[in-house]
């Protein structure tokens, strides 16, 4: 298994330039805040991973894809919102 700071040190990484902060919540699971690099606004709020899921490297790269394809449908949205005003 990737150790705690391993594991850490990829998900921060995996989301630059943005800012991703990833914390260990009371109840084990991992916490990730993605915030935007120009705005400083928090992207996206992510709880409740089970880090023993994140066992191989193909498991990391899976959770960061759904994480990016999810940031990335949320700035769609907001971008067709904001040009519909």
């Amino acid at each position: 298994m990737i150790s705690v700071l391993e594991l850490r040190h990829t998900l921060e990484a995996a989301f630059l330039p943005s800012r991703c902060i990833c914390k260990f919540s009371d109840d084990n699971t991992l916490l990730l805040q993605l915030t935007n690099p120009t705005t400083h606004l928090v992207e996206l709020t992510v709880t409740g991973i089970d880090p023993g899921t994140l066992n191989s490297s193909s498991a990391i790269a899976s959770v960061i894809s759904d994480i990016k394809e999810e940031v990335r449908r949320r700035a769609e949205s907001s971008n067709k919102i904001y040009h519909l005003a």
